[in-house]
C-alpha cells in the first residue's frame, strides 16, 4: 500500500519512503492506514474519531487536527504545503491522490466527466460561479441595479428633450407659416390677375417663400395639380391634414415625412403646417401646406442620445470599479480569517490574525484571535486532561495488580481452609471470590482501555477459522446459557478463515453472546457466522428487550447501561463492547448494532480477511428484517 511517496507495510506496521523508515506512534500509523484504505474519499474529523479511535466527541474532533498536524510534521516533505494527507477546507482530510480524469469531492470521487454527470456540471455552472465570489455576486447586483436607474432616469430625460425640441420646433413652424401665409395672402390679393395666369402666380408664390426662408418648402394644392417648391413629393402632405384643412378654415399642424420627388433621395421626419390661401375673385380657397424638415432637430437627439449612452457606461464602469475595489477591501479581512480558521483546523494553533484599526473589521480579527487563544487552550487542556487521565487508569491498575495479588492469595487460603459445614462461611468465601474474579475482569479490561488510548495496542495477527472461535467461545457460554434457560444456536456454513489476532475476536464474540444472553430474556440466541471473497462477519441475535433507536450510538460507551435500574444476572464490568468496538477497529472492521423495542437486538461483526484490503459490504445483514426495522448503527 502506498499513499504519495510513502510506502506502508500494513503487516509489519512499518511507513518509509525511499527505502528510509519513518517512525510512527500506533495511532498516527493507523490514522494514515486509514487515509491510504480509501484514497478517494474526504474523511469529515468525525469519521476520522471513528474510524481511528472508535468514538466520537464534540470536543475530540478537534484531537484530530493535531494528531494530522503531528503526522503531518513526520511524513511530509513541507509540513507547511502538504501533499501526502490535504486539507479540504470545510469539510476534513484526504490522501494526497489525483487521478487524471476525476475530481475528488466531499465523499466520494466523481466519475470522469461524460452522460448525465456533465450536463448537470453544465447546467450548475452558472450556480457555481454565482456562489465562488462575493465580489462578483456585488459587482453584478451594483450594475445591475445602476444599468436600471440608468436606464429609467435616460428614457426620462432623452424623452423631455425630445418632447421640448419637437415643441419648440412645432410652435416656431406655426408662427413662421403664419407669417408666411400673411404675406403669400397679400402678395396674392395684390396681384392683377388680367395681365397672367392666376396658377403661374400662385407657383412662383410658392417659390419664392420657399426661396427667402430657406427652411421649409411649400405645397399648394389646385384643382388641376399640386404646386411644390424645392423637389419634394405631394405625398408628403399626411392625408389627415388635408382632411382637416378642407373642413374649415384655421392653421392645423401634423407630423410627417418628408419625401422627394427623387426617390433615391431617403426621407427625412418633419411636420406640415395646412391652411387655406384665398385669390382675389374666386369662391374657394386653395390649400396651401409648409413642409418644416427636422434634420437639425433629429441630429440633435441623436447627439443628445450619444452623450447619455456614453455617461450611462462611464457611471456603470465605475460603479463597477468602485464596488470591485471596496468590496475587495472587505472581503480581505474575511478571506484572512477564513485562512486563519483552516489553518487552526489544521493544528497550528498558534496562527493569529494581523489587527488594524478599531472598525467591525479589527473586532472581526480580534474576535478570531481571542477564539483561537481559547481554542488553543481548551484543546491544550483537553490533551492534558486525557493524558491524565490515561496516566491514572494505567497506574491505578497496575498499583492496584499487588495488592489484589495479596487478597487473592488471602482468599484462596480462606477457601481451603473453609469449614463446609458452616453455611455462612460458604457463602462468604463464594462471594468473596466471585467479586474477586469480577474486580481482576475490570482491572484488565481497564488496562485495555487504556492501551487503546495510549495507542499501544497492536494485533497480533494470524490464519484463524473465525468459524472454530465462534464455536469455542459458544460452547464456553454453554454453562452461562443453561443457566439463565435460554437456547444458543450457531449457524455456519463452513469454515471462514482471516487473518486476524484470535485472542481480541474470541474476547469480541465472548462479549456479544454474554451480553445477548444477559438482554434475551430466555429467548432463543442465534450466532451466524458468513463469509465472501473479502470479509468474514458474525452476527448475534437475541429476541430480549431490545433498545431504542437513540441509543444505538450509546451501546458501546464506557460504563453505559440502557436501564440502569436493570438488575445483573451475569456481572460484567460495563467495557464489554466498548473493548469490542476497539477491537474491531484494530481490525480495520465494523461492528455495528441494531435493536428495537420488544424485538430484541442484533450486533454485527465484520472483518475483512487480509488487512491490506478495505471492507466494501458485509456477507450479513445488518438487521434481521433488511429495509423493514429502523435504526441500523453503523461503527465504521
Amino acid at each position: 500500500m502506498s499513499i504519495g511517496a510513502l510506502t506502508i507495510d500494513v503487516r509489519a506496521h512499518q511507513v518509509s519512503r525511499g527505502g528510509q523508515e519513518i517512525a510512527l506512534t500506533p495511532l498516527e500509523f493507523d490514522l494514515l492506514v486509514a487515509l491510504a484504505r480509501r484514497p478517494h474519499d474526504v474523511f469529515s474529523r468525525d469519521a476520522l474519531l471513528q474510524e481511528v479511535w472508535g468514538y466520537r466527541h464534540a470536543a475530540d474532533t478537534r484531537l484530530v487536527n493535531v494528531h494530522v498536524q503531528r503526522l503531518r510534521s513526520k511524513v511530509e516533505e513541507d509540513p507547511e504545503h502538504p501533499s501526502i494527507i490535504i486539507t479540504v477546507r470545510g469539510v476534513g482530510y484526504r490522501a494526497g491522490l489525483r487521478r487524471e480524469g476525476r475530481e475528488l469531492t466531499a465523499g466520494r470521487a466523481l466519475r470522469a466527466p461524460g452522460g448525465r454527470s456533465r450536463w448537470n456540471r453544465l447546467l450548475g455552472a452558472p450556480a457555481r460561479l454565482w456562489w465562488s465570489s462575493l465580489a462578483l455576486r456585488m459587482v453584478t447586483i451594483t450594475l445591475t441595479g445602476t444599468l436600471v436607474i440608468l436606464v429609467v432616469f435616460g428614457y426620462i430625460l432623452v424623452h423631455q428633450v425630445a418632447t421640448g425640441i419637437l415643441d419648440a420646433k412645432r410652435s416656431a413652424s406655426v408662427s413662421e407659416a403664419t407669417t408666411s401665409l400673411s404675406r403669400l395672402q397679400q402678395q396674392l390679393r395684390s396681384t392683377d390677375l388680367r395681365t397672367g395666369s392666376l396658377y403661374e402666380r400662385l407657383n412662383q408664390l410658392a417659390d419664392d417663400a420657399a426661396r427667402q426662408s430657406g427652411q421649409y418648402q411649400v405645397i399648394i394644392q389646385s384643382p388641376v395639380s399640386g404646386l411644390v417648391s424645392g423637389g419634394i413629393s405631394v405625398e408628403s402632405v399626411p392625408a389627415e391634414l388635408e382632411a382637416k384643412v378642407a373642413g374649415g378654415e384655421g392653421i392645423w399642424t401634423q407630423p410627417t415625412t418628408v419625401l422627394h420627388a427623387d426617390p433615391d433621395v431617403p426621407g427625412v421626419p418633419g411636420i406640415a403646417v395646412g391652411s387655406t390661401l384665398w385669390a382675389p375673385g374666386q369662391t374657394h380657397g386653395f390649400p396651401i401646406y409648409f413642409i418644416f424638415p427636422e434634420t437639425d432637430e433629429a441630429a440633435t437627439l441623436a447627439l443628445v442620445q450619444r452623450v447619455v449612452l456614453t455617461i450611462g457606461a462611464l457611471i456603470m464602469l465605475a460603479m463597477g470599479l468602485a464596488t470591485f475595489l471596496s468590496t475587495r477591501q472587505l472581503s480581505r479581512p474575511i478571506r484572512r480569517a477564513s485562512i486563519t480558521a483552516s489553518r487552526l483546523a489544521d493544528g497550528h494553533l498558534d496562527d493569529r490574525m494581523r489587527v488594524r484599526g478599531t472598525d467591525d473589521l479589527a473586532r472581526l480579527a480580534t474576535s478570531m484571535n481571542g477564539m483561537a487563544a481559547e481554542l488553543q487552550r481548551q484543546i491544550n487542556e483537553l490533551e492534558d486532561l486525557s493524558s491524565l487521565q490515561q496516566q491514572f487508569v494505567s497506574d491505578v491498575s497496575h498499583e492496584l495488580r499487588t495488592p489484589l495479588t495479596t487478597v487473592r492469595m488471602a482468599a484462596d487460603m480462606l477457601i481451603d481452609s473453609r469449614d463446609d459445614s458452616d453455611p455462612d462461611m460458604v457463602r462468604a468465601t463464594e462471594l468473596l471470590q466471585n467479586e474477586l474474579e469480577r474486580f481482576e475482569s475490570l482491572l484488565s479490561d481497564l488496562l485495555e482501555i487504556s492501551r487503546f488510548d495510549a495507542g499501544a495496542a497492536v494485533l497480533a495477527l494470524d490464519l484463524c477459522d473465525v468459524a472454530a472461535l465462534v464455536a469455542d467461545e459458544v460452547k464456553a457460554a454453554e454453562p452461562l446459557a443453561d443457566k439463565l434457560e435460554t437456547p444458543l444456536v450457531v449457524i455456519s456454513d463452513g469454515p471462514a478463515t482471516a487473518e486476524v489476532d484470535a485472542r481480541r475476536i474470541r474476547r469480541v464474540i465472548r462479549n456479544l453472546v454474554a451480553n445477548a444472553l444477559e438482554h434475551g430474556e430466555s429467548k432463543p440466541v442465534e450466532v451466524t457466522v458468513g463469509a465472501n471473497q473479502d470479509a468474514v462477519a458474525v452476527t448475534v441475535r437475541d429476541h430480549g428487550v431490545g433498545f431504542q433507536t437513540w441509543q444505538a450510538e450509546k451501546v458501546f460507551a464506557r460504563f453505559w447501561r440502557a436501564d440502569p435500574s436493570r438488575v445483573r444476572s451475569v456481572g460484567g464490568t460495563g467495557l464489554g463492547l466498548a473493548i469490542s468496538l476497539e477491537d474491531a477497529h484494530l481490525h480495520h472492521g465494523w461492528l455495528e448494532a441494531w435493536g428495537s423495542p420488544g424485538l430484541g437486538a442484533q450486533f454485527r461483526l465484520t472483518l475483512p480477511r487480509h488487512p491490506d484490503h478495505p471492507l466494501v459490504d458485509s456477507p450479513l445483514p445488518a438487521s434481521p428484517v433488511q429495509g423493514s426495522l429502523p435504526a441500523i448503527v453503523r461503527k465504521p
